[in-house]
């Protein structure tokens, strides 16, 4: 870990954010957020958190807000201690001065609201006179190369990934993009809310267009939107999307135009860079296909309009204020419901992290990660891994075949915990101070150059895909890792001064949900060395598949709004993931219990008037509440959050995850252990039958 000297000057001062957890009990229980008076079999999501839910309003620059939104804030504030102390640090020993005055220059470029405003259109206006002056098809190559390489969306997107047939190196993946709203749905669905979205997604991109001065705004606006729904006819469906087989399709270079006639590819690949791909893997081929047909029959002038439409969605954000309005009304607030932007420091602190992240992340760290909890979360991933093992062993549905390679796969199972053993080096981007478009499109190109660079490169084993200071963790199938940055593990999701039950039952079930997702209906397709493999025998898939189409048949069944529910095959592979990860975390907190020599008796299982066990805490009851009632209470306590309805429509029917209540309440309702913790009965409105109840892993 970097040894950076604390600066000190604001680092104290933490600001308190609307709806920060109270200090936890030892018992880690926030009853203060608690609605005892709902029974826990009706609601669960509700008796955890209602009272939280009943006095906390979404504030207005955010679309929702929960726990990983305070964590987020709170994080926030220490960034910006940190970058606000950057200056006192150049006597540092320590310190890469260099690399402090570039995010300290890159925060205040953004912050200089003034230069930004007296510039207006004119930083964007070459690159946008380069897209209007295309004139023939034979540049498109060309142009869509360096749009490429400034990030700009589109009709194609590129991405650099372990190849997952052959995971010790990687490749290129193209896949369907292009279209300015976020996904088919918008432009396909018969439904009024999308109807008023495709309207006012019309007028907003004629008002974008008339702002940096192109004329015939309307007309282009027509014609972008009548190109994009031909597109979007020919994008596949978010579900269809996450088949990892489906999307497995590698083609030589030479014979994309096979694939998708009608472009050259061979000199859009040939102005991206000189390390080319001899093969690339092509995710969506009719997508693909559609996109090159499009290019190579539609009008320039439309072709034109929709490039600089895109251009400006992507760089609107970093230029004077009239377009940041559109963009954010059109792209926050009438899709999302977002009253107002963020502050303007969350908006340059943002910057930063999506260009300097990892620099900023080593800072984060130095200050805020003690030593300690490395360790303690990697023991917590151990018993987690352990009450795999010995569930895997147990499945009555799993032959000794497939049992064999699921256990192989678990003992290959790598953990990245806090932060990346090496960081990410800055050297080569340059950042000014009074050049923030500029700054931003040097960013761009400094990510594209990083990511294209690794063709042909042996796979960096240590590479990170989120910072340390992100709130979130992930699984990585290639690397057949888990990976958990530095700050989710802040309470409520691991709280040191906590007992073991509640930290089980939060970053113990996250950690199990990652773990998880090696098993899920897609990461099972992997093998322990990251390889896309079908270690499975056709009986044992077959059997596997009957339990995930039950699982997806209860999400199916949740449906938050009028015409709007969950869409349990697009939400499979988390609902897998969280029923797994809580299941499988339970076993592992008795584990640890019985290691500990404090295994819990039968009546621990319930809510009684027990004192504490001076010499044994953990033993029995804590403040009222048995071990495995904090356990339950600990992952409700974790997906507390409230969203505007826009947002929630636009999650139904984008995002993989299904809203937090069903997130808690579905799972709950398929393990045996809540039902004895809580005492519920058929008489509750989650009760579920022993037989409809899902097991998996």
């Amino acid at each position: 870990m970097p040894t950076l000297r604390a600066c000190t000057a604001g680092m104290l001062l933490v600001m308190l954010v609307p709806g920060v957890f109270a200090a936890p009990r030892d018992a880690g229980v926030l009853e203060d957020r608690m609605q005892v008076t709902v029974d826990p079999g009706d609601d669960f999501y509700r008796y955890v958190n209602g009272r939280w839910l009943d006095r906390t309003a979404i504030p207005p620059d955010r679309s929702n807000y929960g726990t990983f939104t305070v964590i987020h804030e709170r994080t926030q504030q220490q960034l910006r201690a940190l970058i606000d102390c950057l200056p006192c640090i150049g006597d540092s020993e320590d310190a890469d001065v260099e690399e402090s005055r570039k995010i300290s220059a890159l925060y205040r470029s953004y912050m200089d609201l003034a230069t930004i405003e007296a510039r207006g259109i004119a930083p964007i206006r070459p690159l946008l006179e380069r897209v209007l002056a295309t004139e023939n098809r034979a540049a498109l190559p060309v142009l869509l190369a360096d749009l490429q390489h400034l990030g700009v969306d589109l009709p194609v997107a590129l991405s650099i990934f372990r190849d997952a047939r052959r995971p010790a190196q990687y490749a290129l993946y193209l896949s369907q993009s292009g279209l300015g709203m976020p996904e088919r749905t918008y432009y396909l669905s018969d439904k009024a809310r999308f109807a008023e979205l495709r309207a006012a997604y019309r007028g907003h991109v004629a008002r974008m267009l008339a702002l940096a001065g192109l004329d015939q705004a309307q007309r282009r606006a027509d014609a972008i939107l009548s190109l994009e729904r031909d597109l979007a006819n020919a994008h596949w469906t978010r579900v269809r999307s996450r088949d990892r087989q489906a999307t497995y399709n590698p083609s030589p270079l030479a014979d994309l135009p096979e694939v998708a006639p009608g472009f050259d590819w061979e000199a859009f690949f040939a102005a991206l860079g000189p390390m080319g791909p001899e093969r690339v893997i092509v995710r969506q081929p009719e997508a693909l296909a559609a996109t090159a047909r499009l290019l190579s029959e539609r009008p320039l002038f439309e072709l034109q309009s929709w490039f600089a439409y895109h251009v400006l969605a992507r760089y609107a954000p970093y230029l004077s204020s009239p377009l940041v309005a559109e963009h954010f009304d059109f792209h926050q607030s009438t899709l999302s419901g977002i009253e107002q932007p963020k502050a303007r420091w969350k908006r340059a602190l943002a910057l930063v992290e999506q260009g300097m992240g990892e620099a900023l992340g080593k800072r984060y760290v130095a200050e805020h990660f003690p030593a300690a909890h490395r360790a303690r979360v990697q023991r917590m991933v151990d018993y987690l891994t352990r009450a795999y093992r010995s569930r895997i062993q147990t499945l009555s549905w799993m032959g000794e075949r497939t049992r064999e390679e699921a256990l192989a796969k678990l003992d290959q199972f790598s953990t990245k915990i806090g932060y990346p053993e090496y960081w990410r080096d800055y050297s080569g981007l340059a950042i000014e101070e009074d050049d923030l478009l500029g700054n931003v499109m040097r960013i761009q190109r400094h990510a594209f150059d990083f990511h294209y660079g690794k063709l042909g490169q042996p796979v960096d084993e240590d590479e990170w895909f989120m910072t340390p200071q992100t709130v979130n963790a992930y699984y990585s199938p290639g690397g057949n890792e888990i990976v958990f940055p530095a700050a989710i593990l802040q309470p409520p999701f691991f709280d040191p001064a906590a007992d073991d039950a509640v930290n089980y039952g939060a970053i113990g079930a996250v950690i199990g949900h990652e773990i998880g997702h090696g098993f899920d209906d897609q990461g099972s397709r992997f093998d322990g060395e990251g390889r896309m493999r079908n270690w499975w025998t056709e009986a044992d898939r077959k059997r596997f598949e009957q339990r995930t189409a039950s699982l997806i048949e209860q999400y199916n069944a949740f449906c938050p709004l009028p015409e709007h529910c969950v869409n349990g095959a697009l939400s499979l592979g988390e609902n897998i993931g969280d029923l797994g990860g809580l299941s499988i975390a339970y076993i592992a907190l008795q584990m640890a219990l019985e290691d500990a020599g404090r295994a819990p008796h039968r009546d621990d299982l319930h809510r009684g008037d027990i004192s504490i066990d001076k010499a044994n805490p953990s033993r029995a009851v804590i403040d009222g509440w048995s071990a495995s009632q904090r356990f339950f209470i600990g992952w409700g306590q974790i997906w507390a959050r409230k969203y505007r309805e826009d947002e929630l429509i636009n999650r139904l029917n984008n995002g993989p995850h299904a809203p937090d209540r069903y997130r808690t309440n579905g799972v709950v309702r398929n393990i045996d252990a809540w039902y004895e913790a809580f005492d519920v009965t058929s008489d509750d409105a989650l009760y579920l039958p022993p037989e409809a109840r899902v097991s998996i892993w």
